[in-house]
């Protein structure tokens, strides 16, 4: 489960990495305080995203999508180490 999970998280930054350079490039494309905005600040990009949906549709969405990828990664990475932590005595690492 921790394999899958850390397939996931890094597929998803990834494609949320390339996502989030196609939302930047669409919005200096709109406009350069838009771009510079989004560049430094980061929530811009979702305020133009959202205002803009009809011309940023397809890479918003999918943008979202590679973050719940993210954050499922995590969750299973996270059960995963959890769940090997099962048989784990902290009283057999006592120094003699």
């Amino acid at each position: 489960m921790v394999i899958l999970g850390t397939i996931l998280t890094f597929v998803g930054a990834i494609g949320g990495f390339v996502t989030g350079i196609m939302l930047l490039i669409a919005n200096f494309k709109k406009n350069v305080g838009w771009g510079v905005a989004s560049l430094l600040l980061g929530i811009p990009l979702l305020v133009f995203a959202i205002m803009h949906f009809s011309e940023v549709k397809k890479p918003f969405l999918l943008y979202i999508a590679f973050i719940a990828m993210v954050i499922v990664g995590f969750m299973l990475s996270a059960a995963g180490a959890i769940s090997g932590l099962e048989g784990f005595d902290p009283n057999s690492l006592q120094q003699p």
